[in-house]
């Protein structure tokens, strides 16, 4: 099996495994409860949030454990539209985001907010002339995501603090989910950021867990109400066990970021002079613009789940786009928003390669890649 969908979820880390099995079975206290079993899952969490605030570089308390990405995503718009409409109720995202930010504002479109859209150019870049042209003195939020999830474009989230630092009212939040591991800290998560978001499964942590930055100081209103969790800005019993799987995940991950990226950069590398001799195969991902380990293509005239499932009878699992969407059989959101065709969009296959994969897997997935070509001679 060749597994070359990493930006849907990673394969856990086997120690971050095992310490999520240690921890369930050894650990099971409530974190809120007074006695001493209550006491022990406390120090682990409060262990687990102050190992990933310095792998960020960041102070214990602006770290706050959710459920994922979609969560904290959903928290950071919304939370940030009722606490601070008083203010005013205008929104901007970029035209490239993830639904769990993209949803979430136009949810808010229809409880009296307004969202403005701001565009993106044909690599998929936000466009900063026009996005600065949106704001106005009601702006109270603007959301841009640092990694594109279905094309790999790099945002330009330093430029962007720099525009925003004349703006200090607005918040500034941040998808991050694509970031995490693969961008360094300081290219997504300036001084500038006031909420960004992280999940888990996206880090080779188990799934069901993420954090939300918040800037110390920011207040956002909390959209679970009830134990008061979470210094009451989340309230539910915290999942002690994937919060210390995640810890151990992100540690491992960024400990070897350097030699995996580098690797991974060499594997893009062959894939794409290798796709350059096929001239029925559109590149959607930029190769100077985006992360390594990303390459969304297309073969003219074949639908993107077609080949996914041709790859897959070859047991290699590649993906459309959006593992949040891919299901939906929609055309790639990010790919319309750059002016491609609805024929082009739809012939996406997303390839994220992982630290788990090496060269001879590229070299196999590569031959696959002329045959599944080969046999679509017809259709293109």
């Amino acid at each position: 099996m060749i597994y070359f969908d990493h930006s849907a979820t990673t394969p856990v880390y086997p120690e971050a495994l095992k310490t999520y099995q240690e921890v369930t079975t050894k650990i099971w206290g409530n974190p809120s409860s007074l006695h001493r079993l209550g006491s022990q899952s406390s120090r682990i969490v409060a262990a687990s949030r102050q190992q990933i605030a310095a792998l960020l570089g960041k102070d214990a308390d602006t770290i706050i454990f959710t459920s994922g990405g979609t969560e904290s995503d959903n928290w950071a718009i919304k939370g940030t539209a009722f606490e601070k409409q008083a203010y005013g109720k205008h929104i901007i995202i970029s035209a490239i985001e993830h639904p769990a930010v993209r949803e979430s504002a136009k949810w808010l479109s229809q409880q009296g907010f307004e969202v403005s859209i701001a565009p993106v150019d044909a690599s998929g870049f936000v466009d900063l002339t026009a996005f600065k042209a949106l704001l106005r003195p009601d702006t109270i939020l603007v959301s841009v995501m640092a990694v594109n999830n279905e094309v790999g474009t790099i945002q330009p989230i330093p430029a962007l603090s720099e525009l925003l630092a004349d703006y200090p009212n607005v918040t500034f939040h941040v998808d991050a989910v694509q970031a995490l591991g693969k961008l360094a800290t300081k290219d997504y998560l300036t001084d500038r950021v006031d909420l960004a978001s992280f999940s888990g499964h996206k880090c080779h942590a188990v799934r069901g867990v993420g954090f939300l930055y918040k800037k110390s100081g920011k207040s956002i209103s909390p959209l679970l109400h009830g134990g008061g969790q979470e210094k009451g800005h989340r309230s539910t019993t915290e999942n002690v066990a994937a919060i210390a799987s995640m810890a151990k995940a992100l540690r491992l991950l960024m400990e070897k970021e350097e030699a995996v990226w580098g690797k991974i950069a060499k594997m893009r590398a062959v894939i794409l002079a290798e796709f350059a001799k096929y001239e029925d195969l559109i590149l959607f991902s930029s190769p100077e613009k985006g992360v390594p380990h990303i390459i969304t293509f297309g073969i003219k005239g074949v639908r993107g789940e077609v080949s996914v499932h041709a790859f897959e009878a070859h047991d290699i699992f590649l993906s459309t786009t959006s593992a949040c969407s891919s299901k939906l059989g929609q055309a790639a959101s990010s790919l319309m928003a750059m002016g491609l065709s609805k024929q082009h969009a739809q012939t996406a296959v997303r390839l994220s390669l992982g630290d788990g994969n090496d060269m001879s897997e590229v070299e196999q997935f590569l031959t696959i890649f002329k045959q599944v070509y080969d046999k679509t001679k017809k259709v293109r």
